[in-house]
């Protein structure tokens, strides 16, 4: 696979870069290299998203997540359905971190 310059890219361009190689990462172990098996899905959660998805290691939940994901019901997940899935779970994240840690209100300004 072939790399990219990470050497000027901002930090939201390396993001987009590691999600990129993350996913290919696990696509290329068996059948369509483009797509994740639930066998690969499974190792990328338990590995790479283990600290967010408690349940990563069980059966049903891996199943659950790959119902969700196929939108196409190929078995597979693609590219666009795994980036569906860091979506989802960095807005719930986002929601979580202004539930649990609010910012303190700022004063008014004064004129």
């Amino acid at each position: 696979m072939s790399t990219f310059n990470t050497e000027n890219a901002s930090t939201l361009e390396s993001a987009m870069q590691l999600m990129i190689q993350t996913f290919h990462k696990y696509s290329g172990n068996e059948g369509d290299k483009y797509t994740l098996s639930k066998a690969e899905l499974k190792e990328m959660l338990t590995t790479e998203l283990g600290n967010y998805l408690g349940n990563a290691q069980d059966k049903d939940a891996v199943e659950k997540v790959m119902g969700d994901l196929d939108s196409n019901n190929d078995g597979e997940v693609d590219f666009t359905e795994f980036i569906i899935l860091v979506g989802a779970l960095t807005v719930a994240c986002n929601d979580f971190f202004q539930e649990y840690h609010p910012e303190e209100k700022k004063p008014a300004k004064t004129e």
